[in-house]
């Protein structure tokens, strides 16, 4: 199988997704080749979530790709999972029968899911990081300063991803919208 994941945009994404979609995939038992896309760049959540844009990447990788895994930020906006599902309708719309685009949100950003994969610091709840509006600036960004890991690549969202992704797991437990998507791979 080959797997293409659209982040809304690549340049940090790329290094948290395509280590838990591997795992996911593992964990599936699913034979596949993962790659993140990077062109075109999506420059943020209103082109990822614009259909002529995901249209394109459709028409760019159609042949070469055998399930599109589009996955954004929910960033506390109560609409977006219809908004994703919408795409999906239109994406099957144009995909040949033995593919198909799938579309999740992280409740509420992608490095939840990363953190999820992780021991948190004492005086850190689960609750309270899924609860929080802003995540990466309140818990993530301060976990990868707290290990030194903010010069590395993605300000440590590579380091943390790899760690996380081998507790594949807990994040699938913890984050309920990534045990929604793996159900959702045929």
């Amino acid at each position: 199988m080959n797997v293409l994941i659209i982040p809304e945009d690549f340049r940090k994404d790329q290094y948290m997704l395509k280590p838990i979609i591997e795992a996911m995939l593992n964990s599936l038992e699913r034979r596949a080749s993962v790659r993140v896309c990077q062109n075109p760049l999506l420059g943020g959540i209103d082109q990822a979530l614009n259909w002529d844009r995901i249209a394109s990447v459709i028409d760019q990788y159609k042949y070469r790709t055998d399930l599109f895994l589009l996955c954004v930020d929910r960033d506390n906006v109560q609409t977006r999972r219809q908004t994703l599902d919408n795409i999906e309708r239109q994406a099957a719309n144009v995909l040949a029968n033995e593919k198909m685009l799938l579309a999740e949100n992280a409740w509420q950003e992608i490095e939840v899911w990363v953190l999820a994969g992780h021991n948190m610091p004492a005086g850190w709840s689960w609750t309270d990081i899924r609860t929080e509006r802003d995540p990466k600036e309140r818990y993530f960004l301060p976990f990868a300063e707290q290990r030194g890991l903010l010069d590395e690549p993605g300000q440590g969202r590579k380091t943390l991803a790899d760690e996380a992704a081998r507790r594949y797991t807990r994040i699938r437990q913890r984050c309920p919208e990534v045990a929604d998507l793996e159900n959702r791979i045929p």
